[in-house]
């Protein structure tokens, strides 16, 4: 069996460093219509890479199991240099990179406490949150949405999920865009970046270690994630230490950035249509609906990746074992095959399944959290955010960070 890619016409291979980070969807949609997936030659022996650009073909690499999250030629799923141990322990045991059978008994320690009843327990505190970030922003003149609510807030409502004090959510910040720096399309692979990553690593792991055995034992459950994690003692679900401390980086890291993306990025598209903010601000029954079409049409996830497990075909291509793949998620949500009219931003919209939280063993085990995260935020500024207002035409400066993992601006200025 050959590894060939096809060639399409007159299009150059897909390379993701070429693509205008603000807007990625014109490219996407060349490439798609030219064909639902597209290989990619790896130098010399390497593996092909084949991006995948359809709704259909995207959904099945995320249900199949013969496309895993690990390389199996190599056994890591994010592959570091020699010298990293701590930054390659906590990464390589982290949730998203696991496969069945460790997948499986991690995800059944963690998603009980994301589910949709303890997310609906938690939604007075979540209002209560944004509430407190909004109301500063009120009567100043100019606000960088991102520094000053979109990324401190779900980094505030899933350290109070975890347990984390609120002293220490600067401190947490630093230290998860440390970890993120140094991997996803933005990675930092120098000597330097690599080894702030490493630090962040060690500091994170000490902390969750010290604070899960504070848990452990009489009297030590306070009735938060790190608890339940504490308790996890049988057989079947036991997590070593090791595993333990990495599933808390790792819900601290994936649960707040793709929020901070998420809410960005449905900010612009309310300002760029003021007759859809006052939609939702005059029926906020709307809002559920909305986020879905935010996720949809800009998703804070543009591409993830797998690899295949074994030899295998994929719209007709060839697809060998050890071949990467790179589910393009953006382009997957706007498949017109899929979705109607799919370049439109419509909140009316039937909803279809998209796949910005994944599908299959890997869909987002935090999404309920991120639903009510990102309803909460947008009712709250859209009555809060003077940029919001009926009537107002703000000046807007917007900054994309390098990265097509966690998608969207690092500044957002509005004044």
């Amino acid at each position: 069996m050959s590894a060939e890619p096809a060639a399409y016409g007159t299009l150059p291979p897909f390379d993701p460093a070429l693509l205008d980070l603000a807007d990625p969807y014109p490219a996407y949609r060349r490439y798609r219509e030219a064909g639902p997936v597209h290989g990619v030659r790896g130098p010399g022996r390497a593996p092909t890479t084949w991006y995948v650009f359809g709704y259909a073909e995207v959904a099945r690499v995320l249900a199949r199991r013969e496309f895993g999250r690990t390389d199996p030629a190599t056994g890591c799923a994010a592959p570091l240099p020699p010298g990293y141990e701590v930054l390659r322990q906590v990464v390589e045991n982290w949730l998203v990179f696991l496969d069945p059978p460790r997948h499986t008994g991690v995800r059944a320690l963690v998603t009980p406490a994301l589910g949709a009843g303890p997310v609906t327990a938690l939604r007075p505190e979540i209002r209560r949150i944004a509430r407190g970030l909004v109301a500063p922003l009120a009567a100043r003149d100019s606000v960088d949405l991102v520094a000053e609510f979109a990324a401190p807030f779900p980094l505030l409502v899933i350290a109070g999920v975890l347990g984390v004090p609120a002293e220490r959510h600067g401190w947490f910040r630093d230290r998860a865009l440390a970890l993120q720096r140094a991997g996803g399309t933005r990675a930092d692979r120098s000597a330097a970046g690599l080894t702030v990553a490493e630090r962040a690593a060690g500091d994170l792991t000490a902390y969750f270690r010290r604070e899960l055995d504070a848990r452990r034992g009489p009297g030590g459950d306070r009735g938060d994630l790190l608890s339940a994690l504490a308790r996890a003692a049988d057989e079947r679900t036991a997590l070593t230490p090791r595993e333990q401390s990495a599933t808390c980086i790792h819900l601290l890291t994936a649960g707040h950035e793709t929020t901070t993306g998420l809410l960005g990025k449905a900010v612009l598209a309310l300002l760029a249509r003021p007759e859809l903010a006052a939609e939702l601000r005059a029926d906020p029954a709307l809002l559920p609906d909305a986020v879905d079409e935010f996720l949809r049409h800009d998703p804070p996830v543009q591409m993830v990746t797998r690899w295949a497990q074994r030899d295998c075909a994929l719209a007709g291509h060839p697809i060998r074992r050890g071949d990467r793949l790179v589910l393009v998620l953006g382009a997957a949500n706007r498949d017109p095959a899929r979705f109607p009219d799919p370049e439109r931003l419509d909140v009316h919209r039937d909803q279809l399944r998209h796949c910005a939280f994944g599908l299959g063993i890997h869909y987002c085990a935090g999404a309920a959290l991120a639903r009510a995260e990102a309803e909460t935020a947008l009712a709250v500024l859209l009555t809060g955010l003077p940029a919001l207002r009926p009537g107002a035409r703000p000046a807007v400066e917007v900054r994309y960070a390098p990265d097509w993992v966690f998608h969207g601006p690092e500044r957002l200025t509005v004044g």
